[in-house]
């Protein structure tokens, strides 16, 4: 039983639609139910593509292909990542293609130029060009990327807002606008292929991928979808230009639709609720003519998605269904383009790993991205041995082929000249151009929704002095979020956003620096507070909310928590409080809601600032036009609350998500959102919304203050936000250096670099090399102790998963902090696997760590390894799991352990 302390009265219960909040008035006359008439669909539709089959490029493909050695073909098939692969191995292996991960740049380095880009294409065009030279015809290279919201890999691109933020600003016309300027900077660095749109309809709001999703409703992704490809690719004419690009849909299929919100979970969906709740993206952008769909890392748990061998030796996964791929998308939708796998994701199909997977190739995969180098070799080799001995078939090879050649060609690849020749590259004014910038800062605008103004305090005045507070008040990577020069968003600050304008800046330009103040002791009586707080970025796995966790914000980090209170301290002074939200999902705020006077769902604006300030002074005539595309909590576990699909007769809400009345009735209904332009009519006291008291995670049934039920996950695949990686050691002082997802980080004593293990970079390799004392440890961000008694009490085990490359030449202790000197260390040598290629489990119960005068009611630490001599091994899936999920029978021995 739910036992949240929550208490809700009726006048409390109702949804907020006022005068004022018109919803979605772009599709709520004919437009809107044509356009819902046509999105209903009792079995897979058969999709017309703007770009259809040419018979002159069909015969030119066919020649190509029957020449073509079986090398050649499988050399097609394989994407390494750019760090992984050189011009020289893509020439050797006739490799078709390559991407660039987020956090993989030219030369490793961050700021690359356009420049750059387009010389290190030139190299890789030049290669397979000579890889040619003894054959009578020719395959091009092509270099894909994630510009999924704006060029976003790239050093002074302009970042535009991420998707969610769009599905509010509901303009299919500004998507397409959005799509041709995000086509023109990728054609500025050489590129050809961009991994996006992303047509997912996120239904919890515990994914960390929720921004990535334009709405939770097909409707507005149905209506998104085929004007981003439009503007990427053009029509058929434009696609073969050099200032176009090819498009992707993704991630094929469902994976918004997984139980819980996991990243690459589970979707439960019926077949039904399959094709029009999660597929309608795919219908106006394959009819857009996209030329790539990529498959989703999600399982689909259905009969109809069979087991490709018989023998269930294949489990649900998307990236290993036959059905789903060959038998649905080629064949009843009759897509004729390319299927891309991502990142490794054959790796999670049962019977696969990363460097050998003829399941994925059989399910209909064309291009199979296995980024590391060591993993696309061996996955090469093993293709051709397996057509060889009849594990693939000849046909499946030449299909894949054909349809790669095919999209080629179709982009007039064939013909344009090496990036470096072409009509945009290294034109370093296109990046983060003047009408670029403006049409981002005109899509910040129109995201806006405003979700409270009490007495009108909006718009603000010119003559008002603003004080400006709150931890996204100049925060870029808060307002770029995930996906933004890096992976994960993270390890950015202003200086790697070239041109970007932070909200402090564009405060300042609208009514001068010396009328923005941050210093607390010069507010005056007519000083108003805006106050920009937010969730840090984030991108898939680290993004998902965890078991133990709710989306109430201000209890996910100390700093959120620290947001809140400047908000109420503020309110608090009798100050007008103007209140900035930016987050990558609908979160529950109703105690923030309730000491502002205004609150504004900004979303993950990127780099353009100028669109929040236009909004707030109504800037030439500027108003709030966004609307909720997503509902919005009412209280902390209200996390799968989903309009219903108004395209979809006799809908039934799925077991898994919650429905829109009682406890878990929204607080702003989708569609929601207030203007300046019509009056508003409250019928609900926004100064007194009720508070949520829950204090235990949605994923639990009830608090587990005194006996742990559920793991701790502190580092890998599952963990979040809690913990972070740090190394330090004597030659740095001890301080504390945080591990990079991405990219190497070294100490000097002890270095690591990210892999992957289970999942994209979730585990650390990790080098002493013994020139001094040093450790890598994890530890709550904000390096203060919290009561974690409960593992303890839940006869815990430390578990972590490890592959030694070299012993420790010298005493290597693990330890547990709890708070320092507060602490308690075992020396492990003895117990450490041996050198292997396989991963080992190490389990240590936590009453070794106790026994030894660790404090578990403030533990800071709870993973340290530290050594003065030579070690290398890496590190994955470190977690505190009590007796009741493992009853870790193979535990080491306390006794044993004290006396090694």
């Amino acid at each position: 039983m739910n036992k949240t302390l929550i208490k809700l009265s009726p006048v409390f219960l109702i949804t907020i639609l006022l005068p004022g909040c018109l919803l979605f008035p772009s599709l709520q006359q004919a437009n809107r139910k044509a356009l819902v008439a046509n999105m209903e669909h009792v079995e897979w539709p058969a999709i017309k593509s703007s770009i259809g089959k040419d018979p002159m490029i069909e015969s030119k493909v066919s020649a190509i292909v029957a020449k073509m050695t079986l090398n050649e073909k499988v050399g097609q098939m394989i994407q390494p990542n750019l760090n992984d692969v050189t011009p020289e191995e893509a020439k050797q292996y006739k490799l078709g293609s390559l991407l660039n991960g987020g956090g993989s740049w030219p030369n490793g380095d961050k700021h690359a130029s356009a420049k750059d880009w387009v010389l290190l294409a030139d190299k890789y065009w030049a290669a397979l060009d000579s890889a040619y030279a003894d054959r009578d015809f020719k395959v091009p290279f092509m270099w894909a990327t994630d510009a999924v919201h704006g060029h976003n890999n790239v050093f002074g691109a302009t970042v535009f807002p991420h998707n969610i933020g769009l599905g509010a600003a509901n303009d299919p016309e500004l998507i397409l606008r959005i799509g041709q300027a995000t086509a023109k900077e990728v054609a500025a660095t050489g590129l050809d292929w961009t991994f996006a749109p992303t047509v997912a309809a996120p239904r919890d709001y515990r994914w960390g991928r929720v921004y990535e999703g334009y709405s939770e409703d097909p409707e507005i992704i149905f209506n998104y979808a085929g004007k981003m490809v439009e503007g990427l690719q053009g029509d058929s004419a434009s696609l073969k230009s050099d200032s176009k690009v090819i498009s992707t849909v993704k991630h094929w299929v469902g994976d918004g639709g997984t139980k819980n919100g996991v990243d690459r979970g589970e979707n439960y969906s019926s077949e039904a609720n399959l094709i029009n709740l999660h597929a309608a993206g795919y219908f106006s952008g394959l009819t857009a003519g996209a030329q790539v769909v990529m498959s989703s890392f999600n399982s689909w748990h259905n009969d109809a998605n069979y087991d490709q061998t018989g023998t269930g030796k294949y489990n649900k996964k998307l990236h290993g269904s036959k059905y789903l791929i060959t038998d649905v998308l080629k064949g009843k939708l009759g897509f004729d383009g390319v299927v891309v796998t991502d990142w490794n994701g054959h790796n999670e199909v049962n019977g696969c790993k990363s460097s050998n997977c003829p399941a994925a190739v059989n399910a209909g995969n064309d291009i199979i991205m296995v980024t590391a180098r060591s993993d696309w070799k061996a996955f090469y080799k093993n293709v051709v041995a397996q057509v060889n001995d009849g594990t693939i078939a000849t046909s499946r090879i030449d299909d894949a082929v054909t349809r790669i050649l095919r999209v080629k060609m179709r982009a007039g690849l064939w013909e344009k000249a090496k990036p470096s020749g072409r009509s945009l590259a290294a034109k370093e004014g296109v990046l983060g151009s003047k009408a670029h910038r403006q049409l981002a800062r005109e899509a910040v605008t129109k995201s806006l929704v405003l979700l409270k103004n009490k007495d009108n305090v909006l718009p603000l005045k010119a003559t008002q002095r603003v004080y400006l507070a709150g931890s996204a008040a100049e925060n870029l990577p808060k307002q770029t979020g995930g996906w933004s020069l890096t992976w994960q968003g993270t390890e950015n600050t202003i200086a790697d956003f070239p041109g970007a304008t932070t909200l402090k800046m564009a405060l300042e330009a609208q009514i001068g620096a010396s009328n923005v103040i941050t210093d607390v002791n010069k507010i005056t009586n007519d000083t108003i507070a805006v106050v920009a707080i937010g969730e840090d970025p984030y991108a898939e796995v680290v993004g998902d909310i965890k078991d133990h966790q709710t989306i109430g914000f201000a209890k996910l980090k100390a700093a959120y928590a620290a947001d809140l209170e400047t908000v109420k301290s503020l309110k608090a002074r009798g100050m007008k409080v103007v209140t900035l939200f930016l987050s990558g999902r609908p979160m529950y705020v109703n105690e923030e809601i309730n000491h502002s006077d205004a609150f504004i769902a900004a979303w993950l604006p990127g780099t353009e600032a100028g669109g929040i300030t236009d909004a707030l002074y109504s800037v030439n005539g500027a108003d709030f036009t966004g609307r909720l595309s997503y509902s919005w909590p009412n209280t902390s576990c209200s996390t799968a609350i989903n309009r219903e699909p108004q395209h979809i007769k006799n809908y039934v809400t799925p077991e898994w998500e919650q429905g829109l009345t009682g406890e878990h009735k929204p607080l702003f209904a989708y569609g929601y959102g207030l203007s300046y332009a019509k009056g508003t009519t409250a019928l609900l006291d926004l100064d007194q919304l009720p508070l949520d008291t829950r204090d235990y995670g949605c994923g639990q049934t009830e608090a587990d203050t005194a006996v742990a039920t559920i793991p701790l996950d502190i580092y890998g695949k599952a963990s979040g936000n809690d913990f972070v990686l740090n190394i330090s050691g004597e030659a740095n002082d001890w301080k504390g250096l945080d591990v990079s997802l991405q990219q190497a980080t070294n100490q000097g004593a002890v270095s690591t670099k990210p892999i992957n293990y289970q999942s994209q970079y979730d585990a650390v390799s990790v080098t002493f090399n013994g020139k001094s004392p040093a450790q890598i440890y994890t530890q709550y961000a904000d390096e203060l102790g919290q009561n974690q008694q409960r593992y303890l009490n839940a006869d815990a085990t430390l578990q972590f998963d490890i592959r030694m490359h070299q012993l420790p030449t010298s005493s290597m202790m693990l330890a547990q902090h709890c708070v320092y000197p507060c602490m308690a260390q075992i020396k492990i040598n003895d117990f450490l696997p041996a050198v292997s290629n396989k991963w080992s489990t190490l389990k240590i119960p936590l009453s070794c760590f106790a026994d030894n005068g660790m404090e578990y009611q403030k533990m800071n630490t709870p993973f340290l390894l530290f050594t003065a001599g030579k070690a290398q091994f890496d590190l994955g899936n470190v977690r505190l799991v009590p007796k009741s999920v493992d009853a870790a029978s193979d535990a080491l021995n306390c006794k044993v352990l004290t006396n090694g």
